[in-house]
């Protein structure tokens, strides 16, 4: 597959989706479900377009996030900010859609039949069938599905790797009715190279699919990162605050989400109204030594 560059607008209103829940997933010690609250709860008044707050996911696999429904129940919502949930299977799907609150369910399919079987315990086949179920229970419940295209830029495992796969992929998903795709660098091995150029792809290739990403970066990679993310045209984009968390399904050692505070200010150099609350954003930072120790 070939790469060709062309003209892309940036007029698009630009989403950030803070990953609060992929930050907390990896830690060891539980944090107390009143610190979850008034944490979220912080992050709420910031006013992000959403909120990726838990999963409803096997306790004994994520046992950080076996107590999302407690935590739902105490959020002061708003109308700017919408809630995301990470599902791994239709037992998942199908708890997370009771909940009148959740606006979005985020599922992980992967490129890397490892990795799919690592971090969901089914194939990549089992798992386009639980696409396929989830989109139904979505289209019933008023939900929208965000379906993360883990290991988008190569995997540690050996699996088969190309630009071509993952397209494909993406073209599967895009048919079967997905409307949201995100291109997820999972393990945080992707080049500038790289996201510019695939990104643009599936914008170019998939014109009615909204396109994210998921970048993982260290604080060498994370301006060189978000830099191809926006010259691609890329409007939706995922971070975590001080750029904590990481996949603990996927390698040992994790490589931590894309700072948001780093993305805001280099959004605000690009001339982005992003209309954030910055003293709560303030706040925030400052509660978050609460968490992450």
């Amino acid at each position: 597959m070939e790469f060709y560059l062309y003209a892309v607008s940036n007029t698009k209103p630009y989403k950030l989706i803070e990953c609060p829940r992929d930050a907390m997933q990896g830690l060891s010690d539980f944090v107390p479900t009143e610190l979850k609250v008034a944490y979220l709860n912080l992050l709420l008044e910031v006013g992000f377009d959403t909120l990726d707050f838990g999963s409803f996911v096997s306790p004994k696999a994520i046992p950080q996030m076996q107590d999302t429904a407690a935590v739902l129940s105490q959020l002061n919502l708003n109308e700017k900010t919408k809630l995301l949930a990470i599902v791994a299977n239709l037992r998942g799907v199908e708890e997370a859609v009771k909940y009148a609150e959740i606006s979005y369910l985020g599922f992980p399919f992967s490129v890397s039949e490892t990795f799919q079987q690592r971090n969901t315990n089914a194939s990549i086949q089992e798992s386009l069938k639980t696409v396929r179920e989830m989109l139904e229970l979505c289209r019933r419940n008023n939900k929208e599905a965000v379906i993360y295209l883990s290991m988008g830029f190569g995997n540690p495992y050996g699996d088969e790797w190309s630009p071509e796969i993952v397209s494909n992929w993406a073209k599967a998903l895009s048919d079967r009715g997905a409307q949201i795709l995100s291109l997820s660098d999972t393990v945080g091995i992707a080049s500038p190279e790289q996201i510019e150029g695939l990104y643009r792809h599936l914008a170019e290739a998939l014109p009615n699919t909204e396109i994210g990403l998921h970048l993982h970066s260290t604080p060498a990679s994370w301006k060189e990162k978000m830099e191809a993310a926006y010259r691609a045209g890329c409007r939706r984009m995922d971070g975590a605050l001080k750029g904590f968390g990481g996949c603990p399904m996927a390698t040992d050692d994790l490589t931590g989400n894309m700072p948001t505070e780093n993305m805001i200010s280099f959004l605000e150099t690009k001339g982005e109204a992003l209309s954030l609350n910055m003293d709560k954003w303030q706040e925030a930072l400052a509660f978050s030594s609460k968490i992450f120790h």
